[in-house]
C-alpha cells in the first residue's frame, strides 16, 4: 500500500494524472478502510477534476479519521460540482471555526470565489480583506491569499489595487505556486511572446518572425483544494489559487 501511495505521489508531481489514479485506486483495494488512503486518491480525482469522485473519497476519509481538516477541499468540490451555496454552508458549520489557521485560510480562499460565482463581488472581497492584512509574506498560505484578494478586487472592478496585490502574491511565491506573474503581466499589457529558435530564411523572401503565445497557469492548489484545482487550487480554475 505504502508503495502505492509513494508512487501516486511521484505521479502528481510529474503531472501523470492517468499514472497518479491507477496507483490510488490499487492503494484503496488493498486498504480502503484507512483514511489517509482515500483523502489520496480523492485529491487524484480532485486534480483530474472529477468532482464527484473527490467529494465522495473526502467525505469517506473524513468519516474514518474523525478529522475536519479536509473541509476547505469539500467545500471546494462544491463549488466545482456548481454548488456555491453550498461551500458558503460548509464554512459556517462549527467544525469550521475549529480548523487550524492554515485550513480557516483556505476555507475562506474558497468561500471568496463561491461568493465571486454568485456574483457577490463586494462579499468576495470583504471575505479576505481582515485575512490579508493579518498575513505577512512569510506565511505559507500568503501567496495564494494575496493572489485570491487580487482576484476579488478585480471583481468589483479595482485593477490598481489588484495589480499590488498580485505583485505581493509574487513576492511571497517562493514555490511558484501561482502564476502571479503572468497577471501582473495582463495588467501591465505586456505579451510575453516564445519566438523559438532562429531559422534561416530562404532567399529572396521577406518572411515575418512568428511566435506562439504561452498559456497562464492553479490551486490549488488546495487548493486545495483544495490547490488544489490550479495555481490557486482550485475546483474551477481560478480554485487552485484562490480558494
Amino acid at each position: 500500500m505504502a508503495r502505492h501511495l509513494v508512487a501516486t505521489g511521484e505521479c502528481l508531481a510529474a503531472e501523470d494524472l492517468d499514472g497518479a489514479l491507477a496507483h490510488a485506486e490499487n492503494a484503496s483495494r488493498r486498504a480502503g478502510r484507512v483514511a489517509i488512503v482515500r483523502e489520496v486518491l480523492g485529491f487524484v480525482h480532485y486534480r483530474r477534476g472529477e468532482w464527484a469522485e473527490a467529494l465522495r473519497e473526502f467525505r469517506t476519509a473524513r468519516r474514518l479519521s474523525g478529522s475536519n481538516h479536509l473541509l476547505p477541499h469539500i467545500a471546494d468540490v462544491e463549488r466545482g460540482l456548481g454548488r456555491p451555496d453550498r461551500a458558503i454552508e460548509l464554512a459556517q458549520e462549527p467544525e469550521a471555526q475549529a480548523l487550524g489557521a492554515a485550513d480557516r485560510v483556505e476555507l475562506a480562499i474558497v468561500v471568496s470565489g463561491a461568493r465571486r460565482d454568485l456574483g457577490q463581488d463586494q462579499a468576495a472581497v470583504q471575505t479576505l480583506r481582515d485575512l490579508v492584512r493579518a498575513s505577512p509574506p512569510g506565511r505559507s498560505w500568503s501567496a495564494r491569499l494575496y493572489y485570491a484578494y487580487a482576484e476579488s478586487l478585480l471583481g468589483v472592478g479595482d485593477a490598481g489595487e489588484a495589480r499590488t496585490w498580485f505583485a505581493r502574491s509574487l513576492e511571497a511565491d517562493r514555490d511558484g505556486i501561482t502564476d502571479a506573474a503572468d497577471r501582473l503581466g495582463d495588467l501591465d499589457g505586456i505579451d510575453i511572446t516564445d519566438f523559438g529558435e532562429d531559422e534561416a530564411e530562404p532567399s529572396g523572401t521577406d518572411q515575418p518572425v512568428t511566435g506562439t503565445d504561452q498559456p497562464a497557469d492553479d490551486p490549488e492548489p488546495p487548493s486545495e483544494g483544495p490547490d488544489r484545482g490550479s495555481t490557486d487550487g482550485s475546483a474551477s480554475g481560478d480554485r487552485g489559487t484562490d480558494r
